[in-house]
């Protein structure tokens, strides 16, 4: 009698199932790289605000895209390049810092590419603070010029320390590894050692390029050359163009009420900008855009189209420091004999036959050397962005002269003229021989009695601007048709009533 062999155990297909799993290892591991690459690397999402206030101070424009630093290095530069640095972190170069946030108003934070990345935002040179007294906490208030930010200083600190021994991987990412309390393998030995090369390459082009900043005076807070800053956008030989091209640094203006901007009383559009060079809101924005790091292929427009629309009726806040009605009474029968045909009817009644219209050089007598900056063949450069976009810019131009501005918020738009050299409207009202040839700019300290900020008295942090600098001069917008030759008394009423704008 034949005994049944006992059963084979059933290797084979173990085998050819352990053999498939071998031959496809490689490419599972492949497609699990390839997934964890697409999950950190492709997403494109910016921090996003309900409040368009908050919008406005902390949301992106685009900008991170093309131009965004790390944010964990942004985080990490102010300690391992503190010697580049005025002082404290970037609260010494002018940013503002809210309690309980993480970033300076006007640095918006998108992830892209694998990475939080942070840059500058509209915010940046529209925000600023007032205090009472030098003791007094201070008051936040969008709008107006940030005559406290130095951005050639900010400009200058990432240059510097792009530049120095301490901008490496040696010395960066070990703090970036304490601030952030602990970074993975991949993060530590690949991604940030990369990022750190490749923003260290990119800051050192941009300082080559952007050298001749260091051949003119200092700006000083508040103040920002916009149009040289353009010519290296469109490649300009910076080192060959005349000198009286290379002096545009101006104040960063106020941005209240746009919607009243967008027309005169003739019905044509108001001229924008410092000189008129451009007569609609749409372009303006967008050309102010590319100060915070964006390109036509990366500008948010809906981002940014939420900040046009908020800003269309966003107004300037009352001041606060008390007005003698009767003297403002008396100023306001002077203001509509000197000042409505140029500049309004009223801080909020835009009216007026001369508003929004450019007043030639000769006339107004003003620091010609931010209307020589800007030139006619920038003006056609400037025709080519956006080509092949339905937004193409169409209407830039060279102008002659400096536009007549409504006067919202004028209370806090010191310094005055287009280069804020000028500290107290009680001040302007003064021949140009009698106004502070020297004062100090970036505090923020109010001075009610003279409509300015504090300006005479040093104190750490403020700069001393010279009026004797090319670029800086005090002189025009005087003589009988602008009110400087009026007695004392009647100066006094005047500014009085211009405390109602």
């Amino acid at each position: 009698m034949n005994t049944p062999a006992p059963p084979r155990p059933r290797r084979a297909p173990l085998l050819r199932a352990l053999g498939v799993l071998i031959l496809l290892a490689p490419w599972m591991l492949i497609a699990l790289g390839a997934a964890y690459a697409a999950l950190r690397f492709l997403p494109d999402r910016a921090v996003t605000y309900a409040d368009p206030v908050e919008h406005f101070k902390y949301g992106s424009t685009g900008g991170e895209r093309e131009s965004g630093f790390p944010y964990w290095i942004w985080q990490a530069l102010p300690q391992v390049c503190s010697e580049h640095l005025p002082g404290k972190g970037y609260a010494s170069l002018g940013l503002i810092q809210e309690d309980g946030r993480d970033l300076p108003i006007g640095v918006s934070k998108r992830r892209h590419l694998g990475l939080d990345r942070v840059f500058l935002n509209c915010a940046v040179c529209h925000t600023s603070t007032v205090r009472d007294t030098a003791g007094a906490p201070p008051r936040l208030i969008v709008g107006m010029p940030a005559h406290r930010f130095d951005i050639r200083a900010f400009e200058t600190f990432f240059f510097d320390c792009a530049a120095g021994p301490t901008f490496s991987r040696e010395f960066i990412v070990p703090e970036i590894d304490r601030l952030a309390g602990g970074l993975g393998p991949i993060d530590r030995y690949l991604v940030y050692p990369v990022a750190i090369a490749l923003m260290r390459e990119r800051l050192l082009m941009l300082r080559g390029r952007f050298s001749f900043v260091f051949d003119q005076p200092a700006w000083g807070p508040g103040r920002v050359d916009t149009f040289n800053s353009a010519k290296v956008l469109f490649n300009f030989p910076m080192q060959a163009l005349p000198a009286q091209e290379l002096l545009g640094a101006s104040d960063f203006p106020s941005i209240w009420h746009q919607r009243k901007r967008m027309t005169r009383d003739d019905g044509a559009r108001m001229e924008l900008h410092w000189d008129g060079n451009n007569t609609h809101t749409e372009e303006r924005n967008k050309s102010a855009a590319f100060g915070t790091g964006t390109t036509p292929p990366t500008i948010d427009l809906a981002a940014i189209g939420r900040v046009e629309e908020w800003l269309l009726d966003a107004a300037p806040p009352p001041y606060p420091y008390g007005i003698d009605e009767t003297l403002a009474a008396r100023g306001a029968t002077l203001y509509t004999q000197y000042c409505a045909d140029c500049h309004g009817a009223s801080g909020s009644d835009f009216r007026g036959a001369r508003v929004g219209h450019v007043t030639p050089l000769a006339e107004i007598g003003t620091d010609r050397a931010r209307l020589d900056s800007y030139t006619r063949e920038l003006a056609l450069n400037q025709a080519t962005l956006y080509a092949g976009y339905p937004h193409r810019f169409r209407h830039f131009r060279k102008t002659g002269g400096y536009a007549n501005m409504p006067l919202d918020g004028l209370w806090l738009r010191a310094p005055y003229l287009h280069n804020g050299s000028v500290p107290t409207l009680r001040d302007l009202l003064e021949p140009a021989a009698a106004r502070p040839a020297r004062f100090y700019r970036g505090g923020d300290v109010y001075d009610p009695l003279r409509v300015g900020f504090v300006s005479t008295t040093p104190a750490a942090g403020l700069f001393l601007f010279d009026t004797t600098v090319p670029g800086n001069g005090n002189g025009g917008h005087e003589g009988a048709a602008y009110g400087t030759e009026l007695p004392a008394a009647d100066k006094d009423a005047l500014v009085e009533f211009l405390k109602t704008f």
